[in-house]
């Protein structure tokens, strides 16, 4: 199983809080180029990008944990995964000093106590663990992979179509409920029981852009997402690609299920997709779809890669041997483990116990040294004793190095932490220490790893494979010219290298060098820094039989600062303006800049550009410049065509942009709003109105899913004289408008306001409709019967505004455009913003203007619908059975055609609530207008009525199937559409 959530994004230039600037293009001559054009303007910012990038330090945690689908689990990621607690420094190699376990040795909890105290209602990490590594406000990127959050095994949950959101909601609340204040999560994805969660500091998350999460299933059949990954990518200052794999590879310990695991990871490599990255000049970035091209990546979760070579229970009493030192003589687990013991070694038992005396509490001293005499001890790595020689002995065992080595797995470039820690599985639930004790008494392995690479370990691989492969070539060449003499080959071959057999010794590869972060390119060419600080599991959590394991990496990137790049756009401008412009007719432009408080506009923003500020859907807003000659020539002007990329429109304006002159142009009597010329004598000036207003429903789609910005660059052109470049932005407030029904119903309570941050694709299905729907249907139901109590108060003589017309309040009489645009600006945003939409309406407006401005926002939402309320899917589906029942010469009763229709709908069962919610209002309306009149007879000419006047209106956007070629077919096809909404509001001849 598959999938990713994708959208289309169109190629063009991303400025977002960059005031004033202008897309950024590469550029490749040695100096900046002269020209009057947007392209020369952006290749000049672009070379002198070193001034606007600035060295940025970031700590990110990785942490990686396989739930086992164990209820409880979630108590525990908080203070493992953020407080940094849960490790025990004795059963690992690595030191920490004075906040190492021996500096609050008094205060911590024992490991008997520990296990004793376990419950699944609380954490099972030790009371009083201060914390040994990282976590809280100073981690500014947490990443956290999970597997099996739900029960893999099941064929239920294996083969589910869909991913389920319950079992991950209760673990980002977990996360969410550790982390400091105000940390925004960035991504999320889920594939059946794998989940990947991220989070990023208030400070790093507005630097990270172009989020795209995919999943590749390889389970089941190849595909299914009981096995697989769900993967991240962010860009990070707008330079820095990453990439974040969480993957559960196939278990078992057979050579066909390690092939298995090698497939898995390279099927999610090849088949892993993301959403597209465009540079700051538009163009497409080579690669940025896929694994292979970041800056950096970092593959965790539970790969499944076992100890080979060595017996499982051998593995078991070796570890067992250390692990046995964490618990005191009378505590059960201790008994246990020496239980176990005894049955293999029974000669040592007497030796044992008599360690056990003394070492009851041992820690990192007595398990990593043997004590001499007087202050002397053994190194360690010379002690057989010491548990960095166990674990030394146990890694050349290990599938994952062997795989690396022998290139058939994570060869590419991919390194590992040095591992100074337990097998993180299989452990018994609720122990420390305890191997599987199980009948199965499977083998300790460390399943769960955290791999990283940077574009220049992928480099170096694919360097030293060319070479290898240059060599070969050579040597084949020399043996095609007789160059094989055995005597010859004596005295000039130095050495043999064979990349496969000969491998093994490279385990330098394979391990990150933690002491010495070397220096990464970039896709930018800029110099990042990785630095591995912590490699560590977390020993002392009990709540599954795996551990959970986390590294902490520390990155020095270089990032584009907005402020920066504004002010070298502006002196690049300058540039430019002053060398084309001098000694010609001259101009200067003056913008009227306002200050409101309901608008983002940045303090920071240049004189010479236009913001708009915050831009909802379908309300104009202006702002005003002023062009006044300064020269001592007249001056003719006029705003030409922009230079844009293909996925624009041409003109002299964006699409969304009008403007205004004060006077008329030189080429007409009258005020002109094209690119006329306009005259100004020296000391003359001219205001010129900018207008902007958002009302294409193609183009709010592309807003609302960030694939278009409100920024463009007006070019203003004097004749004869240099050209000024006016940059104009706006800030986009997401609208419900545009959106498919799908889209809305995972939009969260709050609007899509509250949640523009939020991946609503991220999400399962939340609503059973869109939430906009029933709003809308219940204001309008509450106003019309408002309506209808007062005009039954008023004179007879008074004309009902549905006698004037039959579709009101969906179609209605010219009134007051002004007034009417800002009904229904204030019923819009109500939606956005989950609020109350009869609250947001003026409480000067009469009911049935209020019910007029919400009926006419019903229309232009449902027409806006990406999909419509009855798809073209559905309508096929419906049209069919219809054609199929006009051949039978059978027709239905009304009953009967509901039934056909709902049982057809309810394939897909947001869309058929959705219609049942408009139908239903609609039949209340007409039940409703219908009781204002006592006449029976004029009560049913009344119904029918306005029967069919909304029956007229709504299902010419109800229906969104496409309408047949010729126009026989078209004419039979308008009653099917009809006929599907009036038998839902059809009036009933016996009803009185």
């Amino acid at each position: 199983m598959s999938s990713s959530r994708r959208s289309d994004v169109s190629p063009g230039p991303q400025m977002r809080d960059t005031p004033g600037a202008f897309p950024s293009t590469p550029g490749r001559s040695e100096s900046p180029t002269v020209e009057s054009s947007q392209l020369s303007l952006s290749k000049a910012v672009y070379e002198r990008r070193t001034e606007y990038t600035v060295p940025r330090k970031i700590r990110i945690k990785i942490g990686t944990w396989n739930v086992a689908a164990l209820h409880g689990t979630e108590k525990d990621i908080g203070s493992w995964f953020v407080g940094g607690k849960g490790i025990s420094e004795s059963l690992t190699v690595l030191s920490f000093g004075e906040k190492g376990e021996a500096a609050h040795k008094e205060d911590l909890e024992d490991v008997g106590h520990q296990e004793a105290r376990r419950s699944k209602k609380g954490p099972t990490t030790p009371l009083n663990d201060p914390g040994l590594i990282p976590g809280g406000e100073d981690v500014g990127l947490y990443v956290l992979g999970l597997q099996e959050i739900v029960d893999i095994s099941s064929a239920t949950e294996a083969l589910k179509p869909y991913n389920d959101p319950h079992p991950s909601r209760k673990w980002k609340n977990a996360v969410e409920a550790a982390l400091p204040e105000e940390y925004v999560k960035i991504a999320e994805q889920q594939l059946v029981g794998l989940y990947m969660v991220i989070y990023a500091a208030p400070t790093i998350a507005p630097t990270i852009s172009s989020v795209s999460t995919t999943s590749v299933g390889t389970g089941l059949m190849g595909y299914m997402g009981n096995k697989g990954a769900v993967v991240a990518r962010i860009v990070l200052g707008e330079s820095t690609r990453i990439v974040f794999v969480n993957s559960h590879l196939g278990a078992g310990v057979e050579k066909g299920n390690l092939e298995r695991r090698n497939w898995d990871a390279s099927q999610v490599s090849s088949r892993a997709r993301f959403d597209p990255v465009y540079n700051g000049g538009g163009e497409l970035e080579d690669g940025s779809d896929s694994i292979g091209h970041e800056d950096y990546a970092f593959w965790f979760g539970d790969l499944n890669y076992r100890l080979e070579g060595m017996p499982g229970e051998d593995v078991r009493r070796l570890l067992m041997l250390h692990t046995k030192n964490e618990y005191r003589l009378d505590e059960p687990s201790k008994r246990k483990i020496d239980a176990e013991l005894a049955l293999h070694e029974s000669s040592h038992d007497s030796s044992a116990d008599e360690n056990s005396k003394h070492t009851a509490r041992s820690r990192k001293s007595t398990d990593t040294s043997t004590t001499l005499r007087g202050s002397e001890q053994l190194d360690p790595l010379s002690d057989p004793a010491s548990l960095q020689t166990t674990l030394e002995s146990l890694l050349p065992h290990d599938q994952l190095h062997q795989q690396m080595r022998q290139r058939k797995a994570f060869h590419d470039g991919w390194r590992e932490g040095p591992i100074d820690f337990l097998p993180t599985y299989k452990y018994d639930v609720g122990s420390v220490g305890m191997f599987d004790s199980s009948e199965k008494k499977r083998g300790p392995s460390w399943c769960d790893r955290i791999l990283f690479r940077t574009r220049h370990d992928k480099q170096a691989y694919e360097h030293r494979v060319h070479a290898e492969e240059a060599g070969k070539k050579r040597d084949q060449e020399m043996k095609s010219h007789g160059i094989d003499d055995p005597a010859i080959n004596a005295e000039e071959v130095l050495f043999d290298y064979d990349p496969v057999n000969d491998a093994a010794d490279d385990e330098y590869d394979l391990e990150a060098d933690t002491d010495n972060p070397e220096q990464t390119p970039t896709e930018d060419n800029s110099q990042d820094k990785l630095h591995l600080e912590y490699y560590i599991s977390h020993q002392r959590v009990l709540s599954s039989d795996h551990k959970p394991l986390d590294a902490v990496f520390t990155l020095i990137y270089d990032a584009v600062d907005p402020d920066l790049k504004a002010k070298v756009h502006q002196e690049v401008a300058r540039e430019l303006d002053k060398a084309e412009n001098e000694r010609r007719p001259a101009v200067t432009v003056i913008v009227d800049h306002h200050h409101e408080n309901q608008d983002n506009s940045s303090p920071s923003a240049d004189h010479e550009s236009v913001d708009f500020g915050d831009v909802h859907y379908d309300k104009p807003k202006t702002r005003n410049i002023t062009i006044a000659n300064t020269g001592r020539v007249p001056a003719s002007i006029s705003f030409t065509d922009r230079i844009v990329t293909s996925d624009k429109s041409t003109g002299n304006a964006p699409p969304w942009l009008s403007f205004h002159f004060d006077r008329p142009s030189d080429q007409r009597g009258s005020k002109s709003d094209s690119g006329d010329t306009y005259t100004l004598e020296p000391g003359d000036a001219t205001n010129v109105a900018l207008e902007i207003h958002i009302k294409d429903i193609t183009f709010v789609r592309l807003l609302n899913q960030g694939n278009a910005h409100l920024e463009d660059v007006l070019v203003l052109r004097v004749h004869n004289g240099r050209d000024y470049f006016l940059p104009v932005r706006a800030t986009w407030l997401p609208s419900s408008f545009g959106r498919s029904i799908d889209n809305l119903n995972r939009v969260p309570e709050g609007g899509v306001r509250k949640s523009a941050n939020h991946d609503a694709d991220g999400q399962g299905v939340k609503w059973s409709a869109p939430r906009e729907i029933f709003r809308l249907t219940e204001a309008i139901e509450n106003l019309v019967e408002r309506v209808v109590a007062e005009w039954g108060m008023k004179s007879k003589d008074e004309k009902a505004p549905w006698e004037n017309y039959a579709g009101w309040p969906f179609c209605i009489e010219q009134q007051d455009e002004n007034r009417l645009r800002d009904r229904k600006a204030r019923v819009r945003e109500a939606l956005d913003c989950d609020a109350d939409i009869l609250t947001a309406l003026p409480r000067d407006a009469r009911a049935d203007e209020k019910a007029e401005a919400v009926g006419l926002v019903l229309v232009e939402f449902v027409t806006s619908l990406e999909d419509g309320i009855i798809t073209d899917a559905l309508w096929t589906e419906l049209e069919k059975h219809i054609i199929a029942r006009e051949k039978e010469k059978k027709p239905l009763s009304p009953e009967e055609e509901k039934l056909e229709i709902q049982d057809i709908l309810t394939s897909s069962p947001a869309h058929g609530t959705s219609f049942t919610f408009i139908t239903a209002m609609l039949g209340k309306i007409i039940g409703e207008i219908s009781s204002a009149v006592d006449d029976q007879k004029e009560k049913r000419v009344l119904r029918t009525k306005l029967e069919e006047a909304y029956v007229e209106t709504f299902s010419d956007f109800m229906v969104r199937g496409a309408w047949p070629g010729n126009v026989k077919d078209r004419k039979a096809s308008w009653p099917r559409r009809k006929r599907v909404v009036r038998v839902f509001i059809m009036v009933d001849d016996g009803d009185g």
